[in-house]
């Protein structure tokens, strides 16, 4: 008996121990994950500066300016970056940048802030996608990114940098700045669809949300707009003091909601919003405000279309027309050498058939009959046999 409880003490200790490295061997191992951090927006250094202030801890954005926060957050911001640059003689700091860079989640984000921050009257500079300059501002967009500049540079002597040294600058950053690809590079359509005849460029403004809206110079109340509906806005000026607004929303039932409720808005208004003119497209609406005539302001709204049609009005470059009778030599030379190509063939069947026939007519054979081939015979009427007697 107490053998019998020894074994079976034994067997019940290895049913444990085994249940136990099996449960050891089920358990799931716990695995490590290095995430590298992203790489800082702003170089460590730009010509002969060198960066003198860190501000691009993590993703930056606790530090972004409290009076911008809000249009920032709407347009997507992701990451945000600011340092100064300097540089010294061997005695004194003798130059400094301020250099502030906003990294967002798509391009219509960046055109958005990119327009929140042009300010009216900034000269078109060739850096990036877009940029414009002040004296010894520059603000520029490259990609999801947009960058401002506020040169204070100078040398010993006191005196500002050049221009082309400032774009030199310029060009070294936006070689650095994150790029990205697909879809998030994509620029949106909405402010492609402006009729550029007596548009004031300068006066174009792209929105996301309502804050940015308001403060770009909003020409429709921003509740009647739907934001919140992923709705986005393009307001310009043109040159008879007319401005126009384009709406897009991703669906044409939310168009026809928010068409009611801006013209119920207008409504309001009255004769403060000027000339209003309102007309849906799909998921596209357009209206006009302020100083139009009826007849401009209908034809501005009737002129605004989501499917683009182009049309030529001007002569054809010269490569086109060379590339035109490239194509037409090309056809031409084609039918040429199918047509020889046809009558050969005519010509051989001619030689070769006739040639036969006329060889069968001289042996006193018919010229037509081929009596040794082989046939068929569907008739129904008897015939010969192939080497025998009749059937």
């Amino acid at each position: 008996m107490t053998w019998l409880s020894a074994s079976m003490l034994t067997a019940v200790t290895g049913l444990s121990m085994a249940a136990g490295a099996g449960l050891r061997a089920q358990a799931p191992v716990a695995k490590t994950t290095l995430l590298e951090p992203p790489p800082p927006l702003l170089p460590p250094t730009l010509g002969k500066l060198t960066r003198v202030a860190e501000g691009d801890a993590g993703d930056g954005l606790g530090q972004v300016d409290a009076a911008d926060a809000a249009v920032l957050k709407e347009d997507g911001l992701k990451r945000f970056a600011r340092s100064n640059y300097g540089g010294s003689n061997g005695k004194e700091l003798w130059a400094v940048v301020d250099v502030t860079a906003y990294r967002f989640v798509d391009a219509s984000g960046a055109i958005s802030a990119y327009d929140y921050f042009r300010k009216s009257g900034m000269r078109q500079e060739k850096l990036g996608d877009e940029a414009v300059t002040n004296g010894d501002e520059i603000l520029l967009r490259s990609g999801v990114n947009v960058v401002r500049e506020n040169f204070s540079l100078h040398g010993s002597s006191g005196v500002m940098l050049s221009h082309e040294a400032m774009a030199a600058l310029t060009k070294e950053l936006i070689e650095h700045l994150p790029k990205v690809g697909g879809s998030a590079a994509l620029a949106p359509l909405l402010p492609t669809l402006l009729p550029e005849k007596g548009l004031d460029a300068d006066s174009v403004k792209y929105a996301l949300g309502p804050v940015g809206y308001q403060a770009m110079g909003a020409a429709l109340p921003a509740p009647a707009v739907g934001f919140d509906k992923n709705a986005e806005a393009v307001t310009a000026k043109y040159r008879s003091g007319g401005v126009l607004t384009l709406l897009l929303y991703p669906t044409p039932e939310l168009a026809g909601d928010h068409v009611r409720e801006v013209q119920s808005a207008i409504e309001q208004q009255g004769a403060h919003a000027g000339t209003v003119m309102l007309r849906r497209e799909g998921t596209l609406v357009a209206v006009t405000t302020g100083q139009w005539t009826a007849a401009a302001a209908q034809s501005m709204v009737e002129g605004v279309h989501l499917h683009s049609e182009v049309s030529f009005d001007k002569p054809m470059p010269l490569e086109f027309h060379t590339e035109v009778k490239k194509t037409y030599s090309l056809l031409v030379s084609i039918a040429i050498f199918c047509g020889f190509a046809a009558l050969a063939a005519v010509v051989l069947a001619l030689f070769f058939g006739g040639g036969r026939a006329l060889i069968r007519v001289m042996q006193g054979k018919p010229a037509a009959s081929e009596p040794e081939f082989l046939h068929i015979d569907l008739s129904g009427t008897p015939g010969k046999r192939l080497g025998g007697p009749e059937a």
